[in-house]
């Protein structure tokens, strides 16, 4: 399955506002699109991963980015820009915001998914319907309604449950990193970046899986589609509604008009 089949199926059961969007680690230069846009040298800032998941999924844009263009320090540790150094280590940007003492922010620190330098490279995404080639994973954004849609079309084969983590913080690992490091799916909700950077409003969720599993997911959605598993969600209006004891009377007085 490519790219463009993938991106028709997800438009056609999940219907996302914003572009689904996928991601690949380019560990050359040479390796990467033509036109593409590097945050530093093209629009003159460095972002966020979280603010070119946006570009992508909200502008269309193909977004290439190096340790140069990252600007957030928690992912330069989580995607091998940068060493974990010990004031990362000891909790420093968790104690105070997130956790209460520094012991909860050293484990929470630990727990964000990272790449080692040597898997490191340029992250770019792209919107699907534009892929320069294929992702390693692809993710989109939506309600709970349609992240719901999707997990049903993963599990149509599988069956059980997906074991996804939240931390409210990082969400750029949990996307990209986690599904390389575990080979399952993500549902993701949005961390406090993705909502303060990237404009990730309060009703949208995301759900990340491997490229790899493209077919499984459109297979799954084909078939809970068949079974009745749909988005929109069909609201149940097949009853008589009830009335004001005036609007009944006003009906009894017709039906009194008709038996004359």
């Amino acid at each position: 399955m490519d790219p463009m089949e993938l991106n028709e199926a997800i438009g056609r059961y999940v219907r996302p506002d914003t572009f689904p969007v996928g991601v690949k680690i380019v560990r050359n230069h040479s390796e990467l699109p033509d036109k593409c846009k590097h945050p530093k040298a093209d629009l003159g800032v460095e972002i966020t991963i979280c603010q070119a998941v946006g570009f992508s999924r909200r502008y269309g844009w193909t977004i290439a980015m190096h340790g140069e263009d990252l600007s957030c320090p928690i992912a330069k540790v989580a995607f091998g820009y940068e060493p974990a150094l010990p004031y990362y280590t000891d909790g420093n940007l968790v104690c105070g915001m997130y956790t209460g003492d520094f012991e909860t922010a050293v484990r929470t620190e630990e727990d964000v998914p990272k790449l080692a330098p040597e898997d490191s490279g340029y992250y770019v995404s792209f919107p699907l319907d534009r892929a320069p080639f294929d992702p390693d994973v692809v993710v989109v954004y939506g309600n709970s309604a349609q992240v719901m849609r999707l997990v049903a079309g993963m599990l149509y084969q599988r069956g059980g449950s997906l074991p996804s983590t939240f931390s409210s913080r990082a969400d750029c690992a949990d996307i990209a990193i986690k599904p390389l490091q575990t080979g399952q799916p993500q549902v993701i909700l949005p961390c406090y970046g993705d909502r303060v950077f990237a404009q990730t409003q309060d009703g949208e969720m995301a759900f990340s899986f491997l490229y790899k599993d493209a077919q499984e997911l459109v297979t799954g959605l084909q078939g809970t589609h068949k079974g009745g598993v749909r988005y929109p969600v069909p609201n149940f209006i097949r009853y008589e509604a009830e009335f004001p004891k005036t609007y009944e009377k006003l009906n009894a007085l017709f039906a009194e008009e008709k038996s004359k």
